[in-house]
């Protein structure tokens, strides 16, 4: 093999793995939708006026807690966490409290299961007030537009760890 042709196909895998490196650095939601996100839509600002943040676009990482099957859809309640790096939740126990993300398809209760890690993009409808324990809770109600969840890490029936360089499964409509 000439020299010349050593060159190109070490420089062609340089290129091959920067370019997946890169990829598992990306964030999970697109910049499409990033891009309508009003940097003081925050969380703690949906939990006090849902009602008044009707319409917006906001990014929320968090748990799943469950999910249940509708007519309308899949509804997942989701104990928000702060974002880290790409949007994934930050393993703290930090939280604003709770909120509902309702996805128009049907997401499995097997794969969204409680405790698995999303990050949900989706337009603010308001509040929906439901039973929690003894109490009510008034949770923000969220329209799911792009949903991404994370790989369980849990290690929930692996025999051995596993290993991601930044790859998940990642939904969007």
């Amino acid at each position: 093999m000439a020299r010349n042709d050593t060159h190109s196909i070490i420089f062609q895998l340089i290129l091959i793995i920067s370019f997946l490196l890169m990829a598992g650095c990306a964030p999970v939601i697109s910049k499409q939708v990033r891009d309508q996100v009003r940097p003081d839509v925050t969380f703690g600002a949906i939990l006090n006026d849902p009602e008044g943040c009707k319409g917006q676009m906001i990014i929320l990482s968090g748990i799943v807690i469950e999910t249940e099957n509708t007519k309308e859809g899949t509804l997942l309640k989701v104990l928000q966490r702060p974002a880290g790096f790409r949007g994934k939740p930050k393993d703290v126990d930090d939280t604003g409290g709770r909120f509902l993300a309702l996805d128009s398809r049907y997401l499995d209760g097997n794969v969204f299961t409680r405790g698995r890690a999303v990050t949900i993009a989706g337009v603010v409808q308001g509040e929906q007030i439901l039973p929690l324990d003894e109490t009510e809770y008034s949770y923000p109600l969220v329209y799911v537009k792009e949903l991404y969840l994370w790989p369980d890490e849990r290690g929930y029936g692996t025999p051995y760890p596993s290993w991601h360089i930044g790859f998940g499964l990642g939904y969007s409509h």
